[in-house]
């Protein structure tokens, strides 16, 4: 369970964003939001330069974080906002404050004009860490992005909640992020599947007939199996099934494009050259055009 959203600020136009999804999903959550800036400490031969003058990070510290918090509080009136400045290394500092129980928010850089996000070292480092969710927010997103409207005229809805899913292997802890946050929203679950075709098909050029057919169903036969359990625990939320031939990583990326949210799986495990968050979480986080929550899983 999530006692505290944590988002990071770093000056930059993401990090602004990032704290601003941050203090909607915590007033949604009903905990509080902590806003945090770190501050890596610079080489004393390049603190010398003007443009990393430490006094001017100093004043950065001392008057932009608070006036950020005192802009949240005013945006969502009754949410409890505080503010820490810490000295370290940043991806091991946000992990430290987000803790077990945390949900971290971060920013991360746009592709220029192209759809999706750089995911910078801070964010992949923090990611490939983490023992909780960490979301990834583009520069620029805003309340109005997460709605649509209402053909029937009513009030604007969130878009669909959108979740990558293996039915061989998607631990509980992703299915159950995806369905709290659809839930929390009031927003359709878009359960995302991809399967490979077999190699004639690629030889034949075609993926019609009898036996595609048959394939197709028994792939959405899986899906439905695996998402059952969470049905019954989420009555309440609409699922919309799609199971097509490709690789899940696009199919997830292009229903990003009509989603409140995207969340995919990372499994913590260790290489010998440290740590990685996977191909399907790392094609995502690079080409998805909404909001990333990465869900850690053994």
């Amino acid at each position: 369970m999530v006692r505290t959203v944590v988002a990071g600020l770093d000056g930059s136009p993401e990090s602004r964003a990032a704290v601003d999804w941050a203090a909607r999903e915590a007033r949604m959550r009903g905990v509080p939001l902590r806003i945090v800036h770190v501050h890596e400490p610079t080489p004393s031969r390049l603190a010398q330069a003007p443009f990393l003058a430490e006094e001017t990070r100093q004043d950065w510290s001392r008057e932009v974080p608070p006036q950020v918090a005192d802009a949240v509080r005013h945006e969502q009136p009754g949410l409890e906002v505080t503010v820490a400045g810490v000295e370290g290394r940043a991806p091991v500092v946000l992990a430290e404050q987000a803790g077990p129980d945390g949900l971290l928010v971060l920013g991360s850089r746009g592709l220029g004009g192209l759809s999706g996000f750089i995911a910078g070292s801070v964010g992949l480092g923090v990611i490939a860490h983490a023992e909780f969710p960490v979301v990834l927010v583009r520069a620029g997103e805003s309340a109005a992005d997460e709605h649509r409207d209402d053909p029937a005229g009513g009030p604007p809805r969130y878009r669909p909640v959108a979740v990558g899913v293996d039915p061989d292997d998607t631990p509980d802890p992703v299915l159950e992020f995806a369905f709290e946050e659809a839930a929390r929203r009031s927003a359709p679950l878009r359960a995302v599947q991809g399967y490979s075709l077999p190699a004639f098909y690629e030889w034949a050029g075609t993926v019609e007939g009898e036996a595609f057919g048959q394939m197709r169903r028994q792939q959405g036969e899986l899906l439905e199996r695996a998402l059952a359990p969470w049905r019954a625990a989420y009555p309440q939320v609409e699922v919309v099934q799609e199971s097509e031939p490709g690789k899940g990583s696009v199919l997830l990326a292009d229903a990003s494009r009509d989603a409140s949210l995207v969340v995919v799986g990372h499994r913590t495990r260790r290489h010998a050259f440290g740590l990685r968050i996977g191909a399907v979480a790392h094609a995502v986080l690079h080409h998805a055009v909404a909001p990333v929550a990465v869900v850690p899983h053994p």
